[in-house]
């Protein structure tokens, strides 16, 4: 029986695709709130971790879970806050000047979303992705073949229209 590595090292070898994960799922904003919450839960549940499990396969389904909470209390409303900040913020925000691409994933239906995130950028297998999603790999490979040709397609769209602006 192969021990398990402290859970620190799994925050270092898996930390880096948790948070793409997360960004690709909920944006650049929400995504450390994600990555904080997921990490939380993997710690307390690591210990009941069978050790021959798929490392990253669970962690990427306790981020898809964390990042689909993020996103329902999103949607429930504004929170009210004292005092409004002048400008937003990019402190701590990777790749905030590439808004184009995060505006089109945000676009893409949940699915197609997810399914990128959870294959291109996270890596796992369809079937790895199946599970988390629920459905079939077969479905899961056509939702991220799906949402890359969409998110191809508007950004070439996008590129094409900034290209004329720039010539007139």
């Amino acid at each position: 029986m192969e021990a398990k590595l402290p859970f620190e090292d799994v925050v270092i070898d898996h930390g880096i695709t948790v948070l793409r994960v997360c960004r690709a799922v909920v944006g650049p904003v929400d995504a450390d709130d994600a990555w904080s919450e997921a990490f939380l839960s993997a710690m307390r549940a690591y210990p009941n971790l069978p050790s021959d499990a798929n490392v990253q396969a669970w962690l990427v389904t306790i981020a898809h879970r964390k990042a689909i909470d993020i996103l329902r209390r999103s949607q429930r409303g504004a929170v009210p806050v004292e005092n409004v900040p002048e400008t937003v913020s990019t402190m701590g925000v990777p790749d905030i000047g590439d808004t184009h691409v995060w505006q089109q994933l945000r676009r893409l239906p949940d699915k197609q979303r997810q399914a990128i995130a959870y294959h291109h950028v996270a890596g796992l297998s369809y079937d790895d992705v199946a599970e988390i999603l629920g459905g079939t790999a077969a479905a899961a490979r056509r939702a991220a073949s799906d949402g890359i040709r969409s998110l191809r397609n508007r950004l070439s769209t996008l590129a094409t229209g900034e290209l004329h602006e720039h010539h007139r």
